[in-house]
């Protein structure tokens, strides 16, 4: 039952985000907002919306740690699983824009959540300072878009914009994408806590596995519709941009909002933290090459992600193999992937002086 619960809740997470982005994008326009500011603001913060909503919700029922872990998780999982399987699907073009501004500023809010919670919990002021980050950052954007000359920042946006509804119905999608992300976080948050105590694992755990696989469900579906339109390059956007937003936002928003300091316990703080900050590190070189992902590197990022996964089972239930296990990824697929970037790095500067 709990496991049905679950899956009910995230039905809800992901049918309540898309109505309220939907009605609140209208919405906006209604009122002459104009499409630029809609598209960095309300459809980008919706994306978030399921993250934010369980954040809110573990805060508040008092799993303040598993408000952290959604994040991580959803983070480490947008990298690895979403853009390794988009990557399967077609290879991915990378933008210059997302080498020089979008992945740096992503290394950079990952290293300032690391060091915020490497004492074991995110203060209000730590979460106050990540809202001002948030603020600045959709600044930042709106001035570019204004500046590069864009009515809007993508297809989605002018898909939602060009078929208007009236203000009535607009607002009942509002209400009704709320009432269905409040109880769709509630019911996720509570079975999730019910699995964990069956396991016999911490709520951390199921927070950064099942919890942040479920939502990232929209990413998923997102990134892998885009590759197989052939949008190559929006795929990485999507995944970059929702793990900028997770943290300045979801993590700002949750850390103000609750009743106590959120909560990042040993293992997060010096294992899983610094393995996001790592998936995030990674982007960078892998990127810089050819500016595309290609299938191999595809491959490679899902096979972190199963070593990742199979990692935290381990710890979990305390498994006789883990000393083996930990051994043979850092002394085994570690130094794999680092070989992996050195000769892709080689490669791609031999490519640039013959060409």
């Amino acid at each position: 039952m709990d496991w049905l619960i679950l899956a009910l809740g995230l039905v809800l997470l992901i049918f309540g985000a898309d109505l309220l982005v939907r009605g609140a994008a209208r919405l906006a326009t209604n009122f002459g907002v104009p499409a630029l500011v809609v598209g960095l603001t309300v459809v980008a913060f919706g994306t978030s919306a399921p993250e934010l909503a369980v954040s809110v919700r573990s805060a508040w029922a008092g799993q303040a740690e598993l408000a952290v872990a959604n994040v991580v998780g959803s983070n480490i999982f947008n990298i690895l699983v979403v853009l390794g399987v988009a990557a399967l699907v077609s290879p991915l073009m990378v933008s210059q824009q997302l080498i020089r501004q979008d992945v740096p500023i992503m290394v950079i809010v990952s290293l300032i959540l690391v060091v915020m919670a490497w004492s074991g919990s995110i203060s209000t002021w730590n979460a106050a300072l990540l809202v001002m980050g948030l603020i600045a950052y959709t600044t930042f954007l709106f001035y570019q878009g204004r500046k590069q000359g864009k009515e809007t920042v993508d297809e989605d946006v002018d898909a939602i914009l060009n078929t208007p509804k009236p203000l009535s119905q607009n607002i009942v999608m509002v209400v009704a994408g709320l009432v269905l992300l409040v109880m769709g976080a509630r019911w996720l948050v509570d079975s999730a806590v019910s699995i964990a105590s069956a396991l016999g694992v911490s709520e951390a755990v199921v927070g950064l596995t099942i919890v942040a696989a479920g939502t990232s469900l929209p990413e998923v579906m997102t990134s892998i519709m885009a590759a197989f339109k052939g949008e190559r390059d929006i795929a990485i956007g999507n995944a970059v941009g929702s793990n900028v937003f997770n943290i300045l936002c979801v993590l700002g928003v949750t850390g103000l909002v609750s009743p106590e300091p959120l909560l990042a316990g040993v293992q997060m703080a010096r294992v899983d933290l610094p393995i996001m900050l790592g998936v995030a590190v990674l982007c960078m070189p892998l990127f810089f090459t050819g500016a595309i992902l290609d299938r191999i590197e595809g491959a490679l990022f899902l096979t972190l992600y199963v070593a990742y996964l199979w990692y935290m089972v381990a710890v979990a239930q305390a498994h006789s193999y883990l000393p083996l296990l930990k051994t043979g990824i850092l002394y085994g697929l570690v130094p794999v992937v680092l070989i992996y970037l050195v000769g892709a790095l080689v490669h791609d500067l031999r490519k640039r002086k013959v060409s």
